[in-house]
């Protein structure tokens, strides 16, 4: 049965969608059976793999609101061992039409029930608001990887959403866990990169990936391209860098059988 990652920060700019593209692309190129879920409006992960999200016929829209069932949806990428289930704009009716909705919470966990023994991976891109789509997707996870941009006002960010993944943990999901908090763009000749990672590593310890995102220019080009960056630059500093991160994640995986509670 595949693991079930999410992929959150309340906070916009961070590297939410830039993590669950190359993440999941790295997981792929490493022969693993992957599927990437876009729970974002924007649909950035959704182009930024090569598809239109324009030509859809249909998204994760249809299979949050019971119209279409995911293996109806979910679509192949030029990736190899990579599937989508691909979002666009009409994903933000989804919150509207829901409100009412019998167990809302669940839909996204229930729908990838039929779907989950297919892959050893799901990665889910949240989108960067606490809404019903990332409640959603906290409460199908088994875990969540928080991206964390080496930032002045990051760690009182990371509180603040630390304790609401607490509140879904205890209510929604008890066996939600953290995968780990990821450093991005992060920028050595930059003082506050140092000390944001200092104090993040002090406060949370083991918590925090050693593997580190830093700025890099071909990173931010490959969306534009539709490809992950370990596709369209393999020898980038961003392609090695999620190359090891997915290593990471596995060596994690294999030296304990599951991730200890979140704590605040």
């Amino acid at each position: 049965m595949g693991r079930i990652i999410a992929i959150a920060n309340q906070k916009g700019g961070v590297g939410k969608t830039t993590t669950a593209v190359n993440l999941a692309s790295s997981f792929a190129a490493m022969g693993k059976r992957v599927l990437l879920i876009d729970m974002d409006p924007q649909g950035n992960a959704t182009s930024g793999i090569g598809v239109d999200k324009k030509k859809l016929p249909a998204t994760v829209y249809q299979v949050l609101i019971g119209d279409e069932p995911v293996d109806r949806v979910v679509r192949e990428t030029s990736v190899r061992d990579l599937d989508l289930l691909p979002a666009n704009q009409a994903l933000a009716g989804a919150e509207v039409e829901l409100v009412g909705a019998i167990a809302r919470e669940v839909r996204l966990r229930k729908a990838l029930d039929t779907v989950r023994d297919r892959y050893e991976f799901i990665f889910i891109d949240c989108p960067p608001s606490l809404s019903l789509l990332t409640l959603n997707a906290l409460t199908a996870a088994d875990s969540v990887l928080l991206p964390l941009q080496c930032e002045y006002y990051a760690m009182e960010g990371l509180s603040q959403l630390m304790q609401t993944i607490k509140l879904i943990e205890a209510n929604l999901n008890p066996g939600l866990k953290l995968e780990g908090i990821l450093l991005t763009m992060f920028d050595a000749r930059n003082n506050i990169c140092h000390q944001v990672a200092e104090d993040v590593t002090q406060h949370f310890g083991w918590k925090v990936f050693e593997s580190v995102i830093t700025r890099n220019v071909r990173l931010s080009e490959a969306p534009s391209h539709g490809l992950p960056i370990n596709i369209y630059d393999p020898q980038s500093r961003g392609a090695v860098g999620y190359e090891a991160l997915a290593r990471e994640i596995l060596s994690r995986a294999a030296e304990q059988t599951a991730a200890p509670r979140i704590e605040a």
